[in-house]
Order: C-alpha cells, then structure tokens, then sequence
C-alpha cells in the first residue's frame, strides 16, 4: 500500500515556551483526530514529528495515523533550523520507500514546518540535503511578527505567516494542516498524482496569511 508520509517539523526554542508551544500541542491533537475520522488519511497518512531547538531530533518515527499518539513537547534552547532540515532529508531518505520496476513506492511526502524566529545556524547546508530527496509540498510556517519569512521563502515557495502566536490563530493553523492533509489523502488516492504546489490545497483561513505567492 502506498504511504502519504507527513512530516511536522516544529520550533521548539525557548521563544516557542509558554502559550506557543501548548498551542502546538493542543494542535497536534486536533489534527490526528481530523486525519483519524477520514477513510482516505486513516488509510494512506503517515506521521512524523521532528523537533528542533539547541540541536534537532525525531520525536516521533514515521507512524501510521491509527497508531500516531501525539507527542507532548517543551520549549526551550536555540534555533538550530539548519539541522533540522539535514535530519528531515535524513528521515525521508530512509523512510519514504522508493518506485521500482516492480511496484509503486510512497507518495512525495508534505512536509510543515512551523518556526517562530531566525535560525541560529547555518541552515544552508540543511536545505542543500534537503533539496537532494524528493518532497511534495513544503509549507513553512512563520508563527508570531519575529519569525523570518526571508529565510523561509528561500526553503520553500509556500510559505505562510501567522501574525499573532496566540491559540486561536495556533488552532486555525492545525485546522487547515488537517484539512490539507485530508485533501491531499483523498487525491492521491483518487487521481494517483502526487501534490506539488499550495495551489493544490485547500485555502488557507483568515488567520494564516499567505507570503510572496
């Protein structure tokens, strides 16, 4: 069967500390509860969460959203983008099964990343690994007036903006990340074309802003 892995890649700084980071929580919640009431996500949607501060890690291994529990994360530290992006190149080269001659592999994987400031590394060399497998929609995602949309816009061309960090506009966010992710379930399962672009999901709401698109 083929997977759509989906990859949530999180800020968990100490900027991220307090309302931000158990919005995010509450968020993850929300979303796995969307995907879990779909026939299509529950059958294709596979979730990974990576978190990054003073360095970068997998908090949850690629799991399918069945068996997904959603992991409690806390803030504090550095922002060190650049490392996330060369594990979640890492993790989708060792995760997402290849096409073969004699079988199809997985779907390109979503991937969001949600940041709240500037990196405190070089993320260059992360973004140089990450552009050497292959992805489907990236969205990055500027949370709160300090993040850097700059650094985003040259990661990925879907880059959104969330002006307040609060968790209403939090809420909002995983909202349409889950119905993203529903959508994009739906289609590849129904047309067997992998999602490439944001044009290809659904509208964002009021809250997320959409950034130099």
């Amino acid at each position: 069967m083929r997977r759509l892995p989906i990859y949530l890649v999180f800020d968990t700084s100490g900027s991220m500390n307090g309302e931000a980071i158990a919005a995010v929580n509450t968020g993850m919640q929300t979303l796995v509860s969307a995907l879990r009431q779909d026939p299509y996500a529950l059958e294709t949607a596979y979730l990974c969460v990576i978190g990054f501060d003073t360095d970068a890690r997998v908090i949850s291994p690629l799991t399918e959203v069945a068996m997904f529990q959603p992991p409690a994360l806390k803030a504090s530290g550095l922002t060190s983008l650049g490392a996330a992006l060369a594990l979640l190149a890492e993790r989708i080269a060792a995760d997402v099964v290849k096409n073969t001659p004699s079988q199809k592999g997985d779907w390109k994987p979503l991937v969001f990343l949600m940041t709240d400031g500037e990196p405190t590394d070089d993320w260059r060399p992360g973004l140089a690994r990450l552009k050497e497998v292959p992805t489907g929609v990236i969205v990055a995602c500027a949370a709160g007036p300090h993040a850097s949309t700059e650094v985003l816009q040259q990661i990925t061309e879907a880059v959104v903006r969330l002006d307040t960090a609060d968790s209403s506009t939090f809420n909002a966010f995983f909202k349409w990340v889950s119905a993203a992710s529903i959508q994009t379930s739906k289609r590849v399962d129904l047309t067997k074309q992998d999602v490439s672009t944001l044009d290809e999901l659904p509208p964002p709401p009021p809250e997320v802003n959409v950034v130099g698109v």
